[in-house]
């Protein structure tokens, strides 16, 4: 299969991706570090020597960039299978006193990259009638939490996206999952002082991912929601 990752170079991403490439797909990488892009691309290529790895660097917060992604992806390797939308970026505040412009930056890296990647590799999938899309939300899509502020709108705003394409494309044979992880261990723990085992793995997610991408045509899973098995943080 022709399986995208976005944001692929680290975290859920690559932990996603490794779990693809554990099954010897094509896969189609996505950051906007070059040099992490390239080594995650190189660690999978000689872990899973059967798997295809291609790999290149797109800032999807510009949406000209992720539109150009999305063409580079359909004249490399043809039709999209499953398109991971996990591309993102988190910052702290409160609407109250967050600086200007931070909602517009939230808005482009989770909301819009998303929206102009899957528009871009829509039309290939409804030629075929079929294909997955996975959306990379968050607890914080769920409930509002202390110091959210603009990421928690942007991805309460990637939440309503998810509903909205599932319902439009039901009846095409497309399949679309909401993912709405708590706290994973990621680089954005390390050094924090919480203990690695009191949140989850990135394996843990992308276990699951991989799990509801290999259903029978008949069934969708909508939204998968993990947290810690003491709750969130």
């Amino acid at each position: 299969m022709n399986v995208i990752v976005t944001g692929a170079s680290k975290g859920l991403g690559k932990a996603i991706a490794a779990r693809f490439a554990s099954e010897n797909n094509h896969l189609f990488l996505c950051a906007r570090g070059e040099q992490a892009l390239m080594e995650t691309a190189a660690e999978l290529r000689g872990m899973h020597p059967a798997a295809r790895v291609s790999a290149r660097c797109f800032d999807l917060s510009v949406g000209q960039q992720a539109k150009d992604f999305g063409l580079w992806v359909l004249d490399t390797g043809g039709p999209v299978d499953i398109l991971i939308n996990n591309a993102g970026s988190f910052l702290p505040g409160n609407i109250r006193d967050e600086p200007e412009g931070l909602l517009e930056k939230m808005i482009d890296a989770n909301v819009m990259s998303a929206y102009h990647l899957t528009r871009a590799l829509l039309p290939s999938m409804m030629e075929r009638g079929c294909g997955h899309i996975f959306n990379m939300c968050s607890i914080a899509s769920l409930q509002a939490y202390p110091n959210g502020g603009a990421y928690s709108i942007s991805k309460f705003a990637l939440a309503g996206f998810s509903r909205n394409l599932r319902e439009e494309l039901k009846p095409l044979g497309i399949k679309v999952t909401t993912i709405y992880p708590g706290a994973v261990y990621t680089d954005s723990w390390a050094g924090s002082g919480v203990d690695p085992k009191r949140i989850m793995e990135s394996r843990d997610v992308a276990d699951m991912v991989f799990a509801a991408a290999g259903l029978s045509l008949q069934a969708n899973v909508e939204e998968i929601i993990l947290r810690p098995l003491l709750g969130d943080l």
